[in-house]
């Protein structure tokens, strides 16, 4: 056998955990919605739809569509067909507050289309990238990847109600795995991420480091470990509650999950499903 080339003398290598950033940030906000997300079978009920969701997922799949035409159709006005094309109405309040929206998100991609140099290809669009650590395989979707000046860009599109800063560019664990997997998938340096806020028309940059974006590796190793853990120990038959306990707060009024959670139902009130739509 060791002329074959086995050492029985040396640790089997350690299993990687797979984790997008959507699964750690899930596990950290709440041990039970990550339950109930990612391994129920079957996954309890969801609540409806919600109105900035879906306004959100429109806008993003018009900016995708834009960039699988070619250069000299990437237009303003094209990008608002192709919004219209997308559009739904799901969680809004009635067909007046839907419509108010939908004029108002053909404005956010006008003029963020009119800002941008559409000739330019990106290497990636909606391109799902991965790399491995040490201790998990650290994967997902990203909005835009460009390529400017010899280095990878992360872009991620934002159409919330409030308008971001360097610091949400810098802080957020999302984009700085995706730095570090684009530029393992695409083989190019990688450090710059950006925040594309379409209400505002603002973008929010950060530049990192080898050691800011080993710090959110570490964090996401040590959240993959308890995620691990948690997963494991349920399937040899541990209980589920004391594994994945309810976190209670403010983010209870809009969970999928709230019906199913008495503890979340307790800790705030209902929201409408419109509720969260900038004002």
């Amino acid at each position: 056998m060791e002329q074959l080339g086995f050492d029985f003398g040396t640790a089997a290598p350690r299993r990687l955990v797979r984790v997008t950033p959507a699964k750690l940030s899930t596990w950290t906000s709440c041990p039970r919605r990550f339950r109930m997300t990612y391994l129920d079978r079957p996954s309890p009920p969801r609540g409806g739809a919600w109105a900035h969701n879906t306004l959100g997922a429109v806008v993003h799949n018009a900016l995708k569509a834009l960039f699988d035409l070619p250069p000299d159709r990437r237009t303003p006005d094209q990008a608002v067909a192709l919004l219209n094309r997308q559009w739904k109405s799901e969680g809004f309040r009635d067909v007046d507050q839907a419509a108010e929206y939908r004029t108002r998100a053909q404005g956010w991609v006008h003029e963020y289309v009119s800002s941008l140099d559409v000739d330019f290809e990106p290497l990636g669009v909606e391109r799902w990238v991965s790399s491995p650590t040490e201790r998990i395989v650290a994967e997902g979707r990203v909005d835009r990847i460009d390529y400017r000046d010899g280095e990878l860009v992360i872009v991620d599109y934002k159409t919330g109600r409030h308008v971001l800063t360097s610091d949400d560019a810098r802080g957020s664990q999302a984009l700085a795995l995706y730095a570090l997997a684009a530029r393992r998938t695409l083989r190019k340096p990688c450090r710059r991420v950006e925040l594309h806020h379409l209400p505002s028309g603002s973008i929010a940059e950060w530049e990192h480091t080898e050691e800011s974006l080993a710090r959110h590796v570490r964090r996401a190793e040590e959240a993959a470990d308890e995620i691990d853990l948690a997963t494991e120990t349920l399937k040899a038959g541990g209980d589920q509650e004391v594994l994945f306990p309810p976190v209670t707060g403010r983010q209870c009024q809009w969970c999928d999950f709230r019906r199913s959670c008495p503890e979340g139902q307790e800790a705030a009130p209902s929201l409408d499903p419109w509720a969260l739509l900038a004002p």
